[in-house]
């Protein structure tokens, strides 16, 4: 399940957030958490099963446009599906509107197989 971004889950997010390959610094982590945290158009979300955080995907809405800035799987849930299910919530929370990966989400949108994105 696709929940909001919440401050009582930041290290968990960038737990996640550092398997990005352009997020490896802390500096940089804390950065991109404060721009979620601070910035409208910046929205993270976070892929919940049961009481486990597994999954993170963060977008930027730039009028009709959200652009996939952030996705990540925790390594011991991957190859289930997971950024898959994620795209797809993120694609009816935005039903209506262009969903394109960054240069940084491009492949593992790619992997994901998913015709839309």
């Amino acid at each position: 399940m696709l929940i909001r971004y919440k401050k009582a889950f930041e290290k968990i997010a960038m737990g996640l957030l550092s398997f990005m390959p352009n997020e490896k610094d802390i500096k940089k982590l804390q950065q991109t958490i404060k721009q979620y945290e601070n910035e409208e158009n910046w929205q993270l979300f976070l892929w919940k099963i049961e009481d486990d955080v597994i999954g993170l995907i963060g977008v930027q809405l730039k009028d009709q446009l959200v652009e996939i800035q952030h996705i990540s799987v925790n390594p011991s849930h991957r190859n289930q599906g997971v950024g898959k299910n994620m795209l797809k919530s993120i694609k009816q929370i935005y039903e209506g509107k262009t969903i394109l990966p960054n240069e940084y989400t491009a492949a593992f949108c790619e992997n994901c197989n998913d015709e839309e994105v």
